[in-house]
């Protein structure tokens, strides 16, 4: 009683006679209105700061200002390029939009020297011996059983270990997104969107060659890519991260004033009736074009003259589509106006041998 009369007598009191009673009060009966303080933890954090800095020392890892030691030495045997898939090394370019001195990789970041569109790699590789350790990784060929275990376990859509592969292709550090997975997961599945789409047979090339592994399923646009039998999780390949997207640099023009075969007035009279015609098919952004070029080759035989509506794709992916098109129809593409693509048979049929002459 004689408590509970002192703890209430105390609430009215002010505050430094409060603290002055709570001396006199004993621990069991007195409240304090905070949690005591902690017990001090500088002597075990710089333990822990000490151990991680040697830890990072000894691993080779950077240091406060964030720049590497030493340059990373990749031995991958092909040229470091932004995208794979989506860019030609036998068409050069006849001028850059910045300086190739500013490398996406970062100064001294790697061994190679960045030309503006690539980093070549250094030295001629040795093919023989590159495919044998690819074949090596992979190890003997899946059983079907095997394959639809695979298939089953990744091909659905809620799937885990999925990469996005957009109107971008391979990109150089889509390859470290599938090893990354591959750590993990003996499969990565591979959902392609956009530009890509046209050719899929190239960027199923891109990725075995690029990444080392194995395409083992391809629906539509859905790929699986498997790592290999003997692929080794604690050795993977080194590559280094290109930490922005370089400036596309400036290539001849696609189109010209006049298309060679054909005469100013015919040139201008075909644009203007491929404008004028309904278009074969409407693209969407971002969409599935697998079947754009088959469509393409079945109406360039009843017709001259092809148009596709882009109106939703944009201006960068309508000359992509075109110049895709115009290699695997193929075609000639004679304007690019208001997203709309006009596409010309040309003469390739005329100038293809027939089969008594091969």
């Amino acid at each position: 009683m004689q408590s509970r009369i002192l703890c209430f007598s105390t609430r009215r009191l002010p505050l430094h006679q409060r603290r002055f009673l709570s001396h006199f009060i004993p621990d069991h009966q007195y409240d304090p209105p905070f949690s005591p303080s902690p017990k001090p933890y500088y002597k075990s954090k710089k333990n822990h700061a000490e151990k991680k800095k040697k830890n990072n020392s000894e691993n080779g890892d950077p240091n406060k200002n964030g720049a590497p030691k030493l340059p990373f030495k990749s031995n991958l045997p092909f040229d470091f390029r932004y995208s794979y898939s989506e860019s030609d090394p036998s068409v050069g370019p006849i001028s850059f939009r910045e300086s190739p001195k500013f490398s996406p990789f970062g100064p001294g970041r790697i061994d190679r020297k960045w030309t503006g569109v690539s980093a070549p790699v250094q030295g001629e590789p040795d093919r023989e011996r590159v495919e044998e350790e690819r074949n090596r990784i992979l190890g003997e060929p899946l059983s079907e059983v095997e394959v639809a275990e695979l298939i089953e376990r990744y091909r659905h859509s809620d799937c885990a270990r999925q990469i996005n592969l957009g109107k971008g292709g391979v990109t150089h550090n889509m390859l470290g997104d599938i090893h990354n997975h591959w750590k993990k997961a003996e499969a990565v599945r591979i959902k392609c969107l956009g530009v890509p789409t046209l050719d899929m047979d190239n960027v199923c090339f891109h990725l075995e060659d690029k990444s080392g592994g194995k395409v083992i399923y391809r629906n539509i646009n859905i790929l699986l890519l498997y790592r290999g039998r003997n692929y080794d999780t604690k050795n993977c390949p080194v590559i280094p991260l290109m930490l922005w997207k370089p400036y596309a640099p400036i290539y001849p023009r696609l189109v010209k004033n006049v298309i060679e075969g054909l005469t100013y007035e015919e040139t201008k009279e075909m644009r203007k009736s491929g404008l004028n015609s309904d278009p074969l098919l409407k693209l969407t952004r971002n969409g599935v074009y697998v079947n754009v070029v088959e469509r393409v080759r079945e109406a360039f035989k009843t017709q001259e003259v092809v148009k596709l509506d882009c109106i939703h794709v944009g201006t960068s992916d309508c000359k992509k589509i075109g110049v895709k098109l115009r290699d695997l129809v193929p075609c000639v593409p004679i304007l690019f106006k208001d997203e709309q693509i006009i596409l010309w048979r040309g003469n390739f049929k005329e100038e293809q041998p027939s089969d008594s002459q091969c």
